[in-house]
């Protein structure tokens, strides 16, 4: 059900063994699908909800009036709303607002010398745009991750859209419409994959004319998952909005010794593998009969599962493997090359190797942390960087809504002591005028300023 790839005996200083390329990643080839999403974005710029409409009636099956989702849709929504998932999804929400309070940093204010100062002020975005798919799986949990730091940051207006359901008569799905009502966000848009992030970015309006209503308005940023094609229309809009990242398949990595439990290692593989036949479960172990077991575990856990073609494909995939170490310590290194969106450690004294990670999206400790629990109600977020990217990008947070403005208040005693360094350093670089500016507060010369 799933390959070995045996290390033993090699390491990275070895020529031509790459740990990034031990455990191939499923092909997302976001570049290719760029050409295939640009005519849409280009549609909804100037054609707004009229594409929008016609979107939804040919890739989703549904007939739209109006794309903006009814106030009245979320509140009864939230009232069907299972007492039990509602306490789960309130509990949620507590945690990781708990943390992205813990996480806001304040202003910062350096006095260099009398009377220069330069201060650090974290403004956040005016408006954000986030996108919750609802094909596969209604990612619900996806509202509160990516909404909660949002309004934590001091977000002044959030937009969301999620694809029209035909089953539910063209509105989202009623558990993200739910989770909406429990968050306060009302500005709710039954839109899908490239063409909801087309609106995010250059607004839409509700007809086709220039002096028709603005449905809605452009925003700052835009967060949230999504398909391929979805993770195209983002890179193809960054630079005219902030996005937050290009999401591949998940994935997740766990380092493993023999006094890991294998039904526990082999019940997160799976729980990762249920998500997408791309997704990618790995593990990485030196002991031969820890791996025997989980793949006989593997084989057990499978068929009682729900999604047992879309786990098993992933699962079989190239993107998936058991990958034999001589020792942890070269387990270290294979799952720091990885860089994994997920890594759990099973090990004795985990901690210690869990402090000696260098590279993950999120790093979940010991047997009673597993990437489920981070999935929903640790406090942690799960919008995570994949691909590798986590050898340079971080998860979605607080300060993904922030942006640092850097404020300089000299007077001038505190100019007129810095200005000959100006001066010198802008003659160095052949831009005079630069000094100029500086030297036309004192005048002539440089002894105005000495």
């Amino acid at each position: 059900m799933i390959r070995r790839i045996d290390l033993r005996g090699r390491r990275a200083s070895e020529p031509a063994l790459d740990y990034r390329a031990v455990v191939p990643r499923a092909p997302f080839d976001v570049e290719a699908a760029v050409d295939a999403v640009r005519p849409t974005l280009d549609d909804v710029r100037h054609r707004g909800a009229v594409a929008l409409r016609e979107y939804a009636s040919r890739w989703d099956g549904v007939e739209l009036t109006d794309i903006r989702v009814p106030v009245e849709a979320m509140a009864r929504a939230l009232h069907e709303l299972d007492p039990d998932v509602r306490a789960a999804f309130e509990e949620s929400i507590r945690r990781l607002r708990a943390v992205s309070e813990a996480e806001l940093e304040t202003d910062t204010e350096v006095r260099v010398v009398p009377g220069g100062t330069v201060t650090q002020r974290l403004v956040p975005y005016r408006r954000a745009g986030v996108y919750i798919p609802g094909g596969v799986a209604p990612l619900a949990s996806s509202v509160v991750m990516n909404v909660v730091p949002a309004q934590v940051a001091g977000v002044e207006s959030i937009a969301l859209a999620s694809s029209p359901q035909k089953e539910y008569g063209g509105l989202p799905h009623p558990t993200i419409l739910a989770v909406c009502a429990l968050l306060g966000v009302d500005e709710v848009y039954a839109a899908g994959g490239a063409g909801a992030i087309a609106m995010f970015a250059y607004g839409a309006r509700a007809g086709e004319g220039p002096d028709t209503e603005v449905l809605c308005q452009p925003v700052d940023f835009v967060a949230g998952p999504g398909r391929i094609t979805t993770v195209a229309a983002k890179r193809l809009v960054k630079g005219i909005v902030g996005i937050d990242s290009e999401a591949g398949p998940t994935e997740i990595a766990i380092l493993a010794d023999d006094t890991a439990d294998p039904s526990y290692v082999a019940a997160d593989l799976i729980s990762q593998a249920e998500h997408d036949p791309m997704a990618a479960s790995v593990l990485v172990t030196p002991s031969v009969e820890l791996a025997t077991a989980v793949e006989a575990e593997l084989e057990r856990q499978v068929p009682a599962t729900k999604h047992v073609q879309r786990i098993g494909e992933a699962l079989r995939g190239e993107q998936s493997g058991v990958v034999l170490v001589d020792d942890l310590e070269q387990g270290l290194a294979v799952v720091d090359a990885y860089a994994a969106e997920h890594l759990e450690i099973h090990t004795t004294d985990a901690a210690r190797w869990a402090a000696r990670v260098r590279n993950a999206g999120a790093i979940f400790v010991g047997p009673w942390s597993p990437v489920s629990l981070g999935d929903y109600a640790a406090g942690s977020n799960h919008v995570l960087p994949t691909g590798g990217c986590a050898c340079h990008s971080s998860g979605l947070s607080v300060r993904s809504y922030l942006k640092a403005v850097h404020v300089v208040d000299y007077d001038q005693a505190a100019l007129r002591d810095v200005a000959k360094h100006v001066v010198a350093l802008a003659e160095a670089e052949d831009l005079p005028a630069h000094g100029q500016a500086v030297q036309v507060r004192f005048g002539p010369g440089t002894d105005g300023y000495a």
